[in-house]
């Protein structure tokens, strides 16, 4: 189906940050297949668990005890501070057990249509759940009527989210991303998850955090929320969780992780061995190697050269972003650009239309980040004169 405008390339493999076509040229990956091959392409570690798990078990389904998924959702839950954990397959797919839980939660308290606050320029998938939830009418059209029960509200503006939570007696639950990924690399003020944790609290509702994208050490810590010092009710975790191999999960806390009980809720796939094998191994390699702490080095290398290549550049208006998520926001649109780059040897995207975005791997080398920097810059700076 015609679902997709693919660039007309096509990878036959890659190692660490570099992916190599049919005709062997090398592309410098700065987008990690959408912020999912966090280590990169074949490494090492997890293509080696991976075969050793698929000449072992594939799948059992959750009829039965899975060791290394319970293994997998010790791990999670330590990292995250958290207590419970289901397994999917996708952010999506943890986004929809997480509105699941919101859901049972209201109707547990007998509220018959229960609300949950959602931000404008959000995205949080593409299943009819999942994209009501999401905050862009791009993403709406032509799948109307909508599933009810969200309310829209502006990002990182508490009073507007307190206002419908302290005026709408239906409302169960807050959902937000501590970074807009889609919605262009949008970073709240500090302080800001903080004081929607506390109105939650005051209101006896949930918190619910899609770390989807932000999440698996990119912003320089486990997950984006432990920038704030908070612990949502709730977090959803996918993408770089599996470094490829689909996986999601939807983790919560207190007394979140009881309301989805026997039969409420399942999945054929989620966690299985293969699965959880990566994402077992993923977690491991992670700390082994210091990313999380790499990954916050490597954004402020990146960040620093970018504003200090951008500074006073007419056609810029703002780079931003927290570890290796990293936004370049001009003033016009920008599609062209990944064309551009791609023609260059570099993968990049556009978020918002305007919004040069870039979320290279963990393992990158200084000079590879050096690389990515030049690279863009360059791009940049050709596009704006080329546009003026």
């Amino acid at each position: 189906m015609a679902t997709y405008g693919r660039l007309d390339v096509s990878f036959t493999h890659g190692r660490g940050p570099w992916l190599y076509d049919e005709s062997g040229n090398a592309y410098l990956d700065a987008l990690s297949g959408i912020a999912v091959c966090g280590l990169g392409h074949a490494h090492p570690d997890v293509a080696a668990a991976i075969a050793e798990q698929a000449g072992r078990l594939l799948h059992t389904s959750n009829l039965y005890r899975i060791e290394l998924q319970e293994f997998l959702a010790e791990k999670l839950t330590d990292r995250a501070g958290m207590d419970q954990v289901f397994f999917c397959n996708s952010g999506a797919e943890a986004n929809e057990a997480a509105i699941k839980i919101a859901r049972k939660f209201g109707g547990d308290l007998d509220i018959e249509l229960p609300r949950i606050v959602v931000m404008n320029g959000s995205f949080h998938g593409r299943t009819l759940a999942t994209l009501s939830a999401t905050g862009n009418p791009k993403v709406h059209a032509g799948f109307e009527p909508l599933v009810q029960g969200f309310v829209h509200v502006p990002f990182d503006d508490v009073e507007a989210a307190a206002r419908v939570a302290t005026t709408d007696g239906d409302v169960v639950a807050i959902l937000v991303e501590p970074i807009q990924g889609e919605g262009g690399v949008v970073v709240p003020e500090v302080g800001y998850l903080r004081a929607l944790r506390d109105l939650c609290d005051d209101r006896g509702i949930l918190l619910m955090v899609d770390e989807v994208q932000a999440g698996m050490g990119r912003t320089g810590r486990w997950f984006g929320f432990q920038h704030e010092g908070i612990t949502p009710d709730v977090i959803t975790v996918a993408k770089a969780l599996g470094n490829g191999v689909p996986i999601g999960a939807c983790v919560a806390a207190g007394p979140a992780a009881s309301v989805l009980a026997l039969g409420t809720h399942g999945s054929t796939f989620g966690g299985n061995p293969l699965a959880a094998s990566a994402a077992l191994t993923v977690i491991d390699v992670i700390e082994r190697d210091g990313l999380i702490a790499r990954a916050a080095e490597l954004g402020n290398r990146i960040m620093s050269a970018f504003r200090q290549a951008f500074e006073g550049k007419d056609g810029i208006i703002s780079v931003r972003g927290r570890g290796l998520m990293v936004g370049i926001e001009l003033d016009r649109a920008c599609g062209d650009l990944v064309n551009q780059a791609l023609e260059e040897g570099l993968l990049i995207n556009v978020a918002a239309d305007r919004i040069v975005r870039l979320l290279p791997p963990l393992i990158l080398t200084d000079d590879e980040a050096d690389d990515v920097v030049s690279r863009v810059v360059g791009l940049v700076n050709a596009f704006i004169e080329s546009s003026d």
